[in-house]
């Protein structure tokens, strides 16, 4: 009998995108100086937006390529982030993948992008009337190869711990509500690579920093460089080839996944600590909400699964960076779905659930990861078991769900923030997010 040879894998012909961001200042002039190096390789194009006159509606795209860079002056009906992304950067891109020539896309993202939504863009929303080719979104034509991540070890810390807006500094619209942490956590949080640049740092900053990133981005290699102007192309070139095949390269993060990835220390180190909390007791949600302080003074970050006593059927997302809570949701909780639901959902989220199955609420819980700094870990977890419901509560949850309906829940009304969220959305259709920020 013939042995018929085994076909091998259809190779990926989509153009390779690798994306940088920075926060303003140090690291994004470290984003500018990673471009422009990456930029001198044959077939690689370098595309930047800046949004520094946003407010006006003004966008201005340069583009670097064969030594040469143009810039070109976009004027937008409604000045905003997402606008910028769905009117320009995504239908550019498609332009650049159809082209022989470019062999590797490098985004330079201005400080007012988030990287996880321009992957997320790029993988989700469709792209129409580009010329030649099949609406739809853009990550038809080109892949996300990495996203490289640079910060600076003198303030990274400060602005990952604070509650100050992109508005305050100058870097959005007045209607943008965005913290710089949440930009300085979430930029780390995405990265498959980091820059750290760390001269003129403190010796007590540097180590501080240096604790954080391991336990936000345990799985990402990190080069340390003094200056933008220190970073050569042997050394980013270096850092690209150490990120590991298991790396994110711009997938999206699955809320129902382990919280804790890539093996993070989870003992303390100079005073920064990565803690769990984890339950299968329902918050009470006023309780919840008079506790929230405590997760948004001396904490990186939070994220993670709520199961709130009112919404038996929700699973409830929390993330917080600094000063910036986001609460939202992450789909319904296995016990409260349909056989037609449940047939649709991932295997292993499956196999995690049947784990901790409980026989009266089932695949319900609590889990966070808190990242800490500052804060004192057993006062957080004090004041989280304060607002978990108590045995009495508990019985009413299981028992009479109608009297926990009429309980108070500061968590259930959401608000709706026009031209903030890209998914599923057209290029030229209004994007629409719901969240409760505090």
């Amino acid at each position: 009998m013939a042995i018929r040879p085994t076909p091998e894998p259809e190779r990926d012909r989509r153009t390779p995108v690798l994306v940088l961001a920075g926060l303003p200042g140090r690291a994004a002039d470290g984003v500018d100086r990673a471009a422009r190096l990456l930029g001198t390789e044959p077939g690689t194009v370098v595309v930047r937006h800046d949004l520094s006159e946003l407010r006006e509606g003004v966008v201005r795209r340069s583009v670097q390529a064969d030594g040469r860079e143009t810039v070109s002056v976009l004027e937008l009906a409604h000045g905003c982030v997402s606008c910028t992304l769905r009117a320009d950067l995504l239908p550019y891109l498609c332009l650049l993948a159809e082209r022989d020539s470019v062999r590797r896309i490098v985004l330079a993202l201005d400080p007012a992008f988030e990287a996880e939504a321009v992957c997320q863009a790029i993988t989700d929303v469709v792209v129409t009337g580009v010329v030649g080719r099949v609406d739809g979104p853009a990550g038809r034509s080109v892949r996300i190869d990495a996203v490289l991540t640079g910060l600076d070890a003198r303030d990274w810390l400060a602005d990952a711990t604070g509650d100050e807006t992109l508005a305050d500094r100058g870097h959005a619209t007045a209607d943008d509500e965005r913290t710089v942490a949440q930009l300085a956590v979430g930029q780390v949080e995405f990265a498959d690579a980091l820059i750290v640049f760390d001269g003129g740092a403190e010796l007590h900053d540097r180590l501080r920093t240096c604790a954080v990133l391991a336990r936000l981005a345990p799985q990402s290699p990190t080069a340390f460089v003094t200056t933008p102007e220190a970073l050569d192309a042997e050394e980013l070139n270096r850092l690209l080839r150490l990120i590991p095949e298991t790396a994110r390269r711009g997938a999206p993060f699955d809320p129902h996944a382990p919280l804790l990835r890539g093996q993070p220390p989870l003992d303390s180190d100079s005073g920064v600590t990565l803690m769990e909390f984890a339950t299968d007791r329902p918050f009470h949600p006023d309780r919840l909400h008079s506790a929230i302080d405590v997760l948004l003074d001396g904490v990186v970050s939070v994220r993670g699964r709520v199961w709130l006593a009112t919404q038996p059927a929700e699973v409830v997302w929390l993330e917080s960076a600094g000063g910036g809570l986001r609460v939202g949701g992450a789909g319904k909780w296995l016990a409260a779905m349909s056989s037609e639901e449940l047939a649709e959902v991932d295997p292993e989220r499956r196999l995690m659930a049947s784990l901790r199955w409980h026989e009266n609420f089932g695949d319900r819980h609590t889990s966070l990861v808190i990242l800490v700094a500052d804060a004192d870990p057993e006062e957080i977890r004090h004041a989280l078991h304060w607002a978990l419901v108590d045995d009495d509560e508990l019985r009413q949850v299981r028992f009479a769900p109608e009297r926990v309906a009429l309980w108070q829940d500061p968590f259930g009304d959401q608000h709706e923030e026009p031209c903030d969220s890209t998914k599923s959305t057209p290029v030229s259709g209004d994007g629409t997010s719901r969240n409760n920020e505090r």
